[in-house]
């Protein structure tokens, strides 16, 4: 939100440089992102000077130019080459000296040389209106009636405006500073504990005129609770006067002409939007605030013709829509140059219904932006008045009838009891009663009463983001300075045993263990676009759709933490960061019959290169194995019991595996189906794993470190080249190694997969390592033979597999 400075100071006097206001701002809740420059004409005529003709004669080799001297101020008149037809002796010019920069109309700059024309020495130049910024007028160069001396710098001379603008990213609780008077009602507040500073609210009187040409008639009053209006004639539209564009423009506003631009400038300067309807347009002479018509077409201000929601809010007259609102006007009846009679709107509309009107036709106006945070019910009448009040100021116009104001359901200001004991404990520290008095008083928060220590306030209607007492509490504290509340000298703390999980410790070691391994933590957002769940089978029958998205990719909360991470890679691969390797604590969310499920996950990534080119090895791709071993390692690490690997038959992976305990899914890892990386357009092969932390942690406590002798007895490795069929896994190998072997095979390793040539029609081979031991006695031959033949004759029998030769 841009906050101009100049103008800020029209309603709290302070002689504070910028720099010290923005600090205060930021102090009280209202973060200063930044402070700039703001100057009416391009480059603030920085290095020009106001000149005076003393000589003009004709070029001796171009007969358009002509040779001045020219008197800056110097000793010496400059001598500059022009070619404007109405230079003449005695004229005070604007004159750009060598240094200068033009800034053109077009966007275009250049900077003033001392140069030679048409062999003519010419040290500046003499401006016309479009080059100074002043216009567009190019006939000629700008005569200027002033009776200051040669050498003046313009900017003394013409009316320059020169403005600080401050933006502030304001949060979405802070509805009641969306405006100038509620920015400087946070300043004054801070400047009350030195001195007495108040806000100075301006003139909003008007003669009001009787009766009502237009009837307004409100249908749904929950969608708008609250509508004023009143009707103004003998307007007359022009542009607006020179210190009401500059505003406007100084916090990024077209001027488009008088009517439109007071109602602009109300707005940024009180919080509360309006907006101005032709009255001759309005057919029937009737207003009525209802919802769309089922197919309703409607064209808005930017000529685009919207197909309206049923549950759109309009303003429409007794034939058409004019309005959706609290969003954006329509273009057939809104102020125009022919326009002498309004009917000028001041409303109060539901935050919900202009948000969702928003999002529904994908607009983001200034109005939109304030109702949707909530702005002050019982402020509409007071901006209706100032602005009717500018209109015949600025326009001549006349009030023409009485105000309508239909106020079914009045809000009043919310009354609470405050605690200051437990104010002061929350604190930490007193404050004097006459400060926090101040503080309240500043905030438009009345004490109502007082018995001691309990104080009745009224809060006014414009916070409603204030309705306990601790709410109170950070009122005080932000005006009073955060800085201020001294640092204990001690902190007091007890230690709590718990016999429970200790999940951030058990989170504390896997990130550590993570680290370890080259993996780099990721954040992501919970919410995320509903288009992903359409990767799932069932996904969006099981998505939680958010009721007022900020955004169509804002719009469930997420199914799946691969989201996030497929997100991230194809943002860095975007960014020639193509190898990556990450993880993610997050939490999951399904719809789960009538109810919700959260679940807390793990996820694991990795992608491209594993290890990069060295002197001494070459470039290695990531792979299956590489995840699939971290995963082992983590359940290694938490001494899962009893979980057994298998096939994954997640939709989400091309191939994969899942570790169960139980039916309990505990974890999968796979490759990521190339329909999934198409859909968020990764490029390029990537594996990842998801893991249930919420079983992890369930597991991460009471068990002890269990150590083991090293054996005394060597182990013994046998290999067997199988030949198998195509769509046996080596999961199925291990497992039935194991159970012919025993426990004398402690591991069993795939070494070699061959498909091709020289191999049968739907074969593959497989080369495989077992190693063997016992750790009680040394092995002989007979009966490690013996083992192995046992082995060959549970694949041979079970799979259908063979010794290749």
């Amino acid at each position: 939100m841009k906050i101009s400075f100049h103008w800020l100071k029209d309603y709290v006097s302070t002689d504070l440089p910028v720099d010290e206001v923005a600090r205060i701002l930021t102090d009280t809740g209202l973060e200063v992102e930044g402070v700039e420059d703001y100057e009416s004409v391009t480059g603030g005529l920085k290095g020009f000077l106001l000149g005076e003709v003393k000589e003009v004669s004709d070029h001796p080799d171009a007969d358009r130019l002509r040779c001045t001297k020219v008197d800056v101020g110097n000793d010496e008149l400059l001598d500059i080459v022009c070619g404007a037809p109405n230079v003449a002796v005695g004229q005070k010019v604007a004159v750009a000296i060598v240094g200068c920069e033009i800034h053109m109309p077009d966007g275009n700059s250049f900077t003033i040389k001392k140069s030679k024309i048409r062999g003519q020495v010419s040290q500046g130049m003499l401006c016309a209106e479009d080059e100074l910024g002043l216009g567009e007028g190019h006939d000629g160069i700008m005569v200027i009636d002033s009776g200051k001396t040669p050498g003046t710098p313009l900017i003394e001379v013409l009316d320059v405006y020169t403005d600080k603008i401050i933006e502030i990213g304001l949060t979405p609780n802070r509805s009641d500073a969306i405006s100038h008077i509620g920015v400087a009602r946070d300043l004054a507040a801070v400047l009350s504990l030195s001195e007495p500073t108040r806000v100075t609210w301006p003139e909003a009187d008007i003669q009001k005129g009787q009766g009502q040409t237009i009837q307004v008639e409100v249908l749904d009053t929950e969608s708008c609770p609250r509508y004023t209006g009143l009707e103004l004639e003998d307007i007359h539209i022009a542009p607006s006067p020179d210190w009401l564009q500059n505003r406007l423009k100084a916090i990024g506003l077209s001027p488009i002409n008088n009517v439109v631009d007071i109602t602009n400038f109300v707005m940024h300067e009180t919080g509360q939007p309006l907006h101005a309807f032709d009255r001759e347009k309005i057919a029937g002479q009737q207003i009525k605030v209802r919802k769309a018509s089922p197919g309703e077409k409607f064209t808005t201000l930017d000529e685009v013709e919207r197909e309206l929601h049923e549950e759109d809010l309009m303003i429409a007259d007794a034939s058409s829509s004019m309005c959706i609102g609290g969003v954006f006007g329509g273009i057939d009846s809104g102020v125009s140059d022919t326009t002498t009679a309004i009917f000028l709107e001041s409303a109060v509309f539901d935050p919900v219904s202009v948000r969702k009107s928003n999002k529904r036709h994908g607009l983001n106006t200034d109005s939109g932006f304030r109702f949707e945070r909530g702005v002050d019910p019982n402020r509409p009448l007071y901006a209706l008045q100032r602005a009717a009040y500018l209109i015949c100021q600025i326009t001549g116009a006349r009030v023409s009838s009485e105000i309508t104001d239909i106020y079914p359901k009045k809000v009043e200001p919310l009354e609470m009891e405050f605690d200051l004991e437990a104010c002061f404990r929350l604190i930490g520290q007193e404050i004097p009663l006459e400060e926090v008095r101040t503080i309240l008083t500043a905030l438009d928060i009345e004490v109502l009463a007082s018995n001691g220590n309990s104080w009745n306030l009224r809060i006014p209607t414009y916070r409603v983001d204030v309705t306990r007492q601790a709410d109170v509490v950070e009122e005080i504290l932000r005006i009073y300075g955060f800085n201020r509340i001294e640092m204990p000298e001690q902190l007091r703390n007890s230690i709590v045993h718990s016999s429970g999980p200790d999940k951030h410790g058990a989170r504390q070691r896997t990130t550590l263990l993570m680290n370890g391994m080259g993996y780099t933590e990721i954040m992501c957002n919970s919410l995320t676009s509903e288009k992903h769940a359409r990767l799932l089978d069932g996904g969006e029958e099981t998505a939680i759709s958010m009721l007022n998205p900020l955004s169509q990719d804002l719009g469930i909360l997420r199914q799946s933490l691969m989201w996030g991470a497929l997100e991230t890679i194809a943002y860095n691969q975007n960014r020639q960061m193509p190898d990556l390797k990450g993880f993610e604590f997050g939490s999951t969310y399904l719809k789960k019959g009538e109810g919700y499920q959260e679940n807390e996950r793990l996820s694991i990534f990795h992608t491209g290169v594993r290890d990069q080119e060295n002197w001494d090895a070459e470039k290695r791709e990531a792979g299956f194995y590489d995840l699939s071993a971290v995963v082992e390692a983590i359940l290694t690490h938490f001494d899962l019991e009893d979980v057994r690997s298998t096939d994954s038959d997640s939709e989400l992976y091309s191939q994969g595996l899942a570790w169960k305990k139980g039916d309990r899914v505990v974890a999968t890892a796979g490759i990521v189906s190339p329909k999934v990386t198409k859909h968020f357009d990764v490029k390029q092969e990537t594996y990842f794993a998801d893991i249930d932390w919420t079983y992890i942690t369930s597991h991460a406590h009471g068990k002890k470190m269990k150590v083991k002798e090293i054996p005394r007895f060597p182990a013994v490795r046998r290999d067997f080249s199988l030949l198998l069929d195509q769509g046996v896994k080596f999961q199925r190998i291990e497992e039935l190694a194991r159970k012919s072997a025993g426990p004398l095979l402690k591991e069993v390793g795939l070494f070699d997969v061959y498909e091709g040539k020289n191999l049968p029609e739907g074969k593959k081979s497989y080369a495989v390592s077992f190693h063997i031991q016992d750790e009680n006695k040394t092995l002989t031959d007979k009966v490690v033979d013996k083992l192995m033949q046992k082995i060959q004759s549970g694949l041979e029998k079970e799979l259908g597999a063979s010794l290749r030769g």
